[in-house]
């Protein structure tokens, strides 16, 4: 890996600087496992299904083992909450910062190989994503997000130094009408159609796994609902490169969207990604 400016501690203050220089950590080590992603996807690889009929392949294995390696080279002492660990059985006590690591979201989209699939680290404080990075390797897209959000076009396993784009991304107000919304493309619910009903939708786009927080805070669509189930680590990272670019992540009901919820098996419910904070009260109905 590249040399990268110090890290902070565990217990240090997160302030700006510290938040975007994790996040540009993160991002170096998202191009690092893409090129291992990269390396099972041409080979064609297959999933198998873990004990809770999620599926699995050789590329998430991987990936993770190299992401938890790196994090513990450059954020020794940090806790780490990552999807197959945690399958495994490897879970995290109750803590205020913790990263959260899904080292392959879009599972199906990679057995599908549509593309749409992404690699994902994100640091959480006292319930909120503060810092986090997003790739999606078959697009050689990476999407980065600390006290300000970046977007890159950098090849699986190359330096961040060789991006051939880099350039900072801000979320779009809402339209007057003609929104854009985006929507799972293999999750889809009743209650996601009765919300998007309510919003003046011009368009709507069917993508797979976190890329959605992320053509919401580049300002390519306004609004994302989830109502289907979803893990901490499926959205932090997406949910850190929004609220960078200046969207927000609440609960339908307008509440908060909180992280931590060891109780729960750190399950998520159901979630609203906004690009214009101020359109979200547009969903009341």
């Amino acid at each position: 890996m590249p040399t990268l400016p110090p890290l902070p501690a565990p217990d240090a203050p997160l302030d700006d600087a510290a938040r975007d220089r994790i996040a540009e950590c993160f991002a170096a080590i998202c191009v690092e496992a893409g090129a291992i992603v990269m390396e099972v996807y041409r080979a064609g690889g297959e999933a198998r299904l873990k004990a809770d009929r999620s599926p699995v392949t050789e590329a998430d294995e991987r990936a993770e083992a190299l992401i938890l390696a790196r994090l513990a080279e450059r954020l020794p002492g940090w806790p780490v909450l990552a999807e197959e660990a945690a399958s495994a059985g490897q879970g995290l006590d109750a803590c205020q910062r913790f990263i959260l690591v899904d080292p392959l979201d879009g599972t199906r989209e990679f057995v599908n190989r549509n593309g749409e699939f992404t690699v994902n680290i994100g640091l959480v404080a006292d319930g909120v994503p503060v810092a986090g990075a997003v790739y999606a390797p078959v697009l050689e897209r990476l999407w980065s997000g600390g006290a300000a959000a970046r977007l890159r076009r950098v090849a699986p396993g190359a330096s961040l130094a060789e991006a051939a784009e880099d350039r900072a991304i801000r979320t779009r107000p809402a339209p007057e009408a003609g929104w854009t919304a985006l929507a799972s493309r293999s999750h889809g619910d009743p209650e996601t159609e009765a919300l998007l009903a309510r919003l003046p939708v011009a368009e709507r786009r069917s993508a797979g796994s976190s890329m959605k927080f992320c053509v919401v805070a580049e300002g390519g669509a306004d609004v994302y609902p989830r109502f289907g189930p979803t893990m901490e680590w499926d959205t932090a990272a997406g949910e850190a490169v929004l609220r960078a670019a200046g969207g927000t992540v609440l609960r339908p009901d307008g509440a908060p969207f909180r992280y931590g919820k060891a109780e729960a098996g750190y399950r998520n419910g159901a979630f609203v990604a906004w690009g214009d904070p101020a359109a979200s009260g547009r969903s009341e109905g």
